[in-house]
């Protein structure tokens, strides 16, 4: 994925402010996340952990990993061909592989496999960032599909 401008990712980062004004969970849990790169149906963001992303026991919570992988699920599928609307969830799966505690980057792609006239399927991968700031440990996976036609 190039590092540069593209007009997928202008196009997600427009769609995100919106959802910051109207979806108060992800303006609660992903406010302060960046989408740094986006291309035809591929987006990757950053989120800075807080005290509001993490369990009782300290790491990433799983209600927070899963709203990770609906929210870039639907900025991948804006990406793929400019659209307004990132769809309503039908199905979504995740996979806990390990964690991340408050303090922590993490890394989220979200890639578009497939975009039709009614549904959007979608798969995420969580990567918590090493002190060079590039990827690392896998902390979560996920497949999400959504119903496109709306």
């Amino acid at each position: 994925m190039s590092a540069g401008d593209t007009r997928e990712l202008d196009h997600v980062r427009q769609i995100f402010d919106k959802q910051k004004h109207t979806s108060a969970i992800y303006n609660f849990l992903l406010g302060d996340a960046t989408i740094v790169a986006a291309e035809k149906g591929t987006v990757k963001a950053r989120v800075h952990l807080q005290k509001n992303h993490v369990n009782s026991r300290g790491g990433l919570h799983g209600a927070v990993s899963a709203t990770i992988v609906d929210w870039i699920g639907g900025m991948a599928i804006a990406s793929y061909d400019l659209r307004e609307k990132t769809g309503v969830s039908t199905d979504i799966h995740v996979t806990y592989l390990s964690s991340a505690k408050e303090g922590d980057w993490i890394e989220v792609e979200g890639r578009a496999n497939k975009v039709g006239g009614t549904l959007g399927f979608t798969t995420a991968t969580i990567y918590k960032l090493d002190e060079h700031g590039d990827p690392s440990a896998i902390i979560a996976t996920g497949s999400h599909s959504k119903y496109v036609k709306v």
